[in-house]
């Protein structure tokens, strides 16, 4: 098999052209299933099992990662509205600080020129 693929990728390179495709699928299916199983191999439809666990390894590990960051980001959220909370808080108090100073009789200075 070696020998007749090598002379088919001589004379494609001597044509001047790249590899004639299915005449490199002939050389492989001409030998039957296991020819077609070469084929399937190469093309990348039939996978073996240590690349496809080592895949099902690698998405398991993207989706903690993805995980953890997402609940990093709601613990963030959390803290954010937390925070905003406190502000609007000491917005009111503020607010009702000033008006009770008002009521009081104190008045704001007012810039002085020079």
């Amino acid at each position: 098999m070696i020998p007749e693929l090598l002379r088919v990728l001589a004379a494609a390179d001597d044509s001047g052209g790249g590899p004639d495709v299915g005449k490199l699928i002939g050389q492989f299916a001409q030998y039957g299933i296991v020819g077609v199983v070469v084929v399937l191999l190469i093309v990348g439809v039939i996978v073996p099992k240590y690349v496809m666990a080592g895949l099902m390894t690698e998405k398991d590990n993207w989706r903690q990662a993805f995980e953890k960051e997402r609940e990093a980001h709601q613990a963030t959220r959390e803290q954010l509205a937390k925070a905003e909370e406190r502000g609007d808080v000491a917005t009111e108090q503020g607010r009702a600080m000033n008006a009770l100073l008002l009521e009081l009789g104190h008045r704001p200075d007012t810039p002085r020129s020079a």
